[in-house]
């Protein structure tokens, strides 16, 4: 076992144990979640296994048996909007989905392992890699409407190709998902026991190639029964058909479902701004490509977080933790169309470089 030179540091460990090359995010008290020097790190070790002939693929884990990842240092970018600071978010969002857009096109293959709790960036870590495992303990979300943020880190992208309106209904409710729903949304490729991950790890270091470590993931894949989801997607398809989120919410509040109506109780609790701007960007995502995803979620996340709503979401889920935020505007219907569309505006200078023109 030896360590990438130089890439080692307290909060990401970083190795190579035969031909894999190994991190692990290492916060366990803070749920593994990511700053931006964990994401520099992260970025680092790619850049050195990508040209070296002995490594054959990589594992990205969390340390705990707590999380894989919760999402982005929430109460440091809480800080840095409150102050002002908003260059820090800035240069946060930019470092971190340009990492999920290499993840996602690297040569080699990555293992993800999301087991635990695995949200927001999380997500933007695990889910764009090229094998992606979810446990038996694994809760997946992008909860973001609910702090008065939006999807970011590819999360439109994979939410718009959720079966359905499956995607459509994680993102307005910021619902939680486990292993099998993980599975039928496209989030995860595959099921593995919480048990058999040391087994895993040992087969990866004696890998051959990319072809050897997809035969790994096969070998001690287990089938798991439906979740929730699968027995919902009739009145989800047909209750987020709607055209804007008031029609959604309607089309909830009427349906004979108990769980149609708990929908629509959740998504009236969050941010109706980051509401009405997740759904666009979700309508959009349907059509664009990962990296052009990236720079439009840039857009709205640089713009979202001067706003007040997102200071007030952290403040009352993290911070007081009252769960009693005040929203500005606190009713849907005043929420301004051109508002919402102003998100996607460039207002932050260069975008991240993904697509041409950006």
């Amino acid at each position: 076992m030896s360590d990438v030179q130089g890439s080692a540091r307290p909060e990401v460990i970083v190795r190579r144990e035969g031909a894999l090359g190994h991190v692990t995010l290492n916060r366990p008290a803070a749920y593994n979640a990511l700053t931006l020097e964990m994401v520099e790190a992260i970025d680092a070790a790619l850049d050195a296994w990508e040209p070296d002939p002995q490594v054959a693929v990589l594992l990205v884990d969390g340390a705990g048996d707590k999380a894989f990842c919760a999402g982005g240092d929430i109460r440091a970018l809480y800080e840095g909007a409150r102050s002002g600071r908003h260059e820090l978010l800035t240069a946060f969002f930019r470092a971190e989905y340009r990492l999920n857009a290499r993840i996602a096109r690297y040569p080699k293959p990555i293992v993800t392992v999301m087991d635990g709790m695995t949200m927001g960036g999380g997500i933007g870590l695990g889910a764009h890699a090229s094998h992606r495992l979810v446990t038996d303990r694994s809760v997946l979300a992008m909860p973001e409407v609910k702090i008065g943020f939006a999807p970011d880190v590819g999360g439109t992208y994979l939410l718009a190709r959720a079966p359905g309106n499956l995607g459509l209904h994680l993102a307005l409710t910021g619902g939680r998902l486990d292993a099998a729903d993980a599975l039928l949304c496209g989030l995860a490729d595959v099921a593995v026991p919480r048990g058999r991950l040391h087994d895993l790890r040992i087969a990866l270091a004696r890998c051959r190639d990319g072809d050897d470590a997809g035969a790994h993931l096969r070998a001690l894949a287990v089938a798991v029964p439906p979740g929730p989801l699968a027995a919902a997607r009739p009145w989800i398809d047909r209750c987020y058909a709607g055209g804007t989120v008031e029609d959604i919410l309607l089309a909830l509040e009427a349906a004979p479902e108990p769980d149609a109506r708990a929908a629509a109780a959740e998504i009236a609790g969050n941010a109706p701004t980051s509401l009405k701007v997740t759904l666009q960007a979700l309508r959009d995502a349907g059509r664009l490509s990962l990296e052009a995803c990236l720079e439009m979620e840039f857009r709205v996340s640089c713009s979202i977080t001067r706003r007040p709503d997102f200071v007030e979401g952290v403040r009352a889920a993290v911070v007081d933790k009252d769960r009693d935020p005040r929203w500005r505007p606190a009713r849907l219907a005043d929420v301004d169309r051109r508002d919402v569309l102003r998100h996607f505006e460039t207002e932050e200078g260069p975008g991240l470089g993904l697509v041409e023109g950006s």
